[in-house]
């Protein structure tokens, strides 16, 4: 049996949570996908899923092996591309990771648009807020919010992640509008955060060159940006969100920027890539387009459409 279709079959398994919706996946009958992982699990003397009729989980080796797979499938792919670098055609699968309220408002449209215009690529996009590692998790690209810390990664700075305070009108009406950022301290701010600390938070404001500092506090933090916005939309209190996020909230008028005098720090957004080998087509035309949408320039473009 082909070890690496044996691979891809397990991984596949691992992520969909079933046979079934495996072989749907990939083509093949469930009694295949069986075949396939009680092969390697017959190779490697140890068993990799724990299955029962209900329900199927990694064992521990399971997940070290599902982590190494995923590696090793992701360079089989980048092997076959290098023979397209001399044909310049971009395909194969491309698997990018982005932070989840700007990969979903921000990244997701430029995907959609990459995708219409290269048929022969497959795109797997990952959203989360954790740390991931571009050559142990497998991505060919990562976008990264923050500042960077030293690497030997090639990364190419986007326009700045921007967020708006702002509330619903309810609110408002209720709490009254704040005029300065001390009157902060006064409201009900909610919070984004993945960490178990005290309801309380640094929100920073920069006007004509200073920077002003309130410490705010909120009976609620949330882990996931759409349930901050929505707890916003529902009138709870005051949040900080992505300015991507908010734009068409604000523009109903279901929510309504506080401190419009003043701007909040923007925060670097960098394209991450491995600079030599992993320089496929695919991923040439993907950053192309990443810069020309997400870019500086792209953004400063959108804005004069929307006029801003």
């Amino acid at each position: 049996m082909d070890r690496l279709a044996s691979m891809a079959a397990f991984v596949k398994a691992a992520e969909s949570g079933s046979f079934a919706a495996t072989a749907s996946a990939l083509g093949i009958s469930p009694q295949m996908v069986a075949k396939h992982v009680t092969y390697l699990e017959a190779r490697l003397g140890a068993r990799l899923l724990n299955r029962t009729t209900r329900k199927q989980s990694l064992t521990v080796i399971g997940k070290s092996y599902y982590d190494r797979c995923k590696v090793a499938l992701a360079e089989v792919d980048w092997a076959d591309a290098i023979a397209d670098e001399t044909r310049g055609k971009p395909r194969g699968l491309l698997r990018v990771n982005a932070p989840v309220s700007f990969g979903a408002h921000c990244v997701t449209p430029v995907v959609a648009r990459y995708l219409s215009s290269h048929p022969s690529v497959d795109v797997d996009l990952v959203l989360n807020d954790r740390f991931v590692d571009l050559i142990d998790d497998g991505f060919e690209a990562v976008f990264r919010i923050g500042p960077l810390e030293e690497s030997n990664l090639g990364a190419i700075e986007l326009a700045p992640f921007q967020t708006i305070a702002c509330g619903s009108p309810a609110y408002l009406k209720e709490r009254g509008m704040p005029s300065i950022v001390s009157d902060l301290v006064n409201h009900e701010c909610l919070l984004f955060g993945n960490w178990p600390e005290p309801t309380f938070s640094d929100w920073l404001f920069v006007r004509d060159g200073l920077i002003s500092k309130a410490l705010v506090h909120g009976r609620l933090k949330v882990n996931n940006p759409a349930s901050l916005l929505e707890a916003a939309l529902a009138g709870f209190g005051l949040a900080l969100i992505g300015e991507e996020a908010v734009r068409t909230h604000l523009a109903t008028g279901q929510l309504v920027r506080v401190l419009p005098n003043y701007e909040t720090p923007p925060r670097p957004i960098h394209l991450l890539f491995h600079p030599d080998r992993r320089q496929t087509p695919k991923l040439k035309t993907f950053i192309e387009m990443v810069v020309d949408q997400l870019g500086r320039n792209g953004q400063d473009g959108r804005r004069r459409q929307q006029g801003e």
